[in-house]
């Protein structure tokens, strides 16, 4: 089992120290001296004042503060949480992402999801309800870029023509795919494309409005994975390749008084079980100090004691 953090930016306003080159280098370097595998950020360029007041949070751009978080470790792998694909332009985020492949050693995963903020893909420009199609085509033309020269691509929505983007990315055959959201679709995507499922916790109430399927319990999980083994068996490929991240909410949350480290590592057996292979777990954004107290505490308590 892995483990990753999402820089603790969970509020609107932010905490201004979790925002300078200091306080990134800080939580990424405690985060990878307490045993995580690894670190990310979010993807919201352009949120509405409503979302943030309601509940949502601020966001640094994800490529540009992986690459600081990069320079500043040396193991861990820098996945985000998650980059929401239909924004850009599919040949940028693969020119974004060999590069920091690169720069990082071959320590980028790109984690990618459809999205859901409809204001926030009209402020883009981005066609809200073209957002799955959009998504389809571009992990086709990200796989096809960074892996072949001379690429010419005939979509809906992106048209290229003997296109050669180098330098290529340092893993090989690419950079893992990791691909977000708790529905079939997603699954389906994830056999085709993907070599990770990231779903997430959602009652019915937020799936509704991350516009995805519920997914609230143990055996909702372990169901999807029963539906991701079977569709990728169809697809020939190994269920064993591919990984499946979630959260685990027993025994509470790192940085909080009553957090228990063995009833935790209970629910991460729990989640071992049914075929989970890395856990996101959240740290508190409250003050760099608690969120570098809560990292070392779960590496001793958790990741120390697996």
């Amino acid at each position: 089992m892995h483990f990753a953090i999402t820089h603790p930016m969970h509020s609107h306003p932010y905490n201004p120290e979790l925002v300078t080159g200091p306080g990134i280098a800080a939580v990424a370097s405690a985060a990878e001296t307490a045993g995580f595998g690894g670190f990310g950020f979010t993807d919201h360029p352009a949120p509405t004042q409503r979302w943030l007041e309601s509940g949502g949070h601020d966001a640094l751009d994800p490529f540009v503060a992986m690459s600081y978080a990069a320079a500043h470790t040396t193991t861990m792998r820098l996945i985000p949480n998650i980059v929401v694909l239909p924004y850009r332009n599919p040949f940028v985020v693969a020119k974004a992402g060999a590069s920091l492949d690169l720069v990082s050693g071959g320590r980028f995963t790109l984690a990618v999801g459809v999205g859901y903020l409809k204001r926030e893909f009209d402020a883009l420009g981005v066609g809200f309800d073209e957002r799955a199609e959009l998504f389809e085509e571009s992990l086709r033309v990200i796989r096809e870029i960074w892996t072949a020269d001379d690429v010419t691509f005939e979509g809906k929505h992106f048209h290229a023509k003997g296109i050669t983007a180098h330098p290529k990315p340092l893993s090989t055959p690419h950079p893992p795919i990791w691909i977000g959201g708790n529905t079939s679709a997603a699954r389906a995507r994830v056999a085709a494309h993907g070599q990770g499922w990231c779903p997430f916790r959602a009652p019915a109430v937020l799936a509704q409005t991350a516009r995805t399927a519920a997914l609230e319990s143990l055996e909702h999980l372990a169901h999807g994975v029963d539906d991701l083994r079977r569709r990728l068996d169809e697809a020939g490929r190994d269920p064993a390749g591919v990984d499946v991240a979630f959260t685990n909410d027993v025994g509470g949350s790192p940085g909080d008084d009553d957090f228990d480290a063995d009833a935790f590592l209970s629910g991460v057996d729990d989640l071992e079980k049914v075929g989970v292979t890395w856990i996101q777990v959240a740290v508190p954004g409250d003050s760099l100090t608690h969120a570098l107290e809560a990292i070392d505490r779960f590496g001793a308590e958790v990741i120390a004691a697996r």
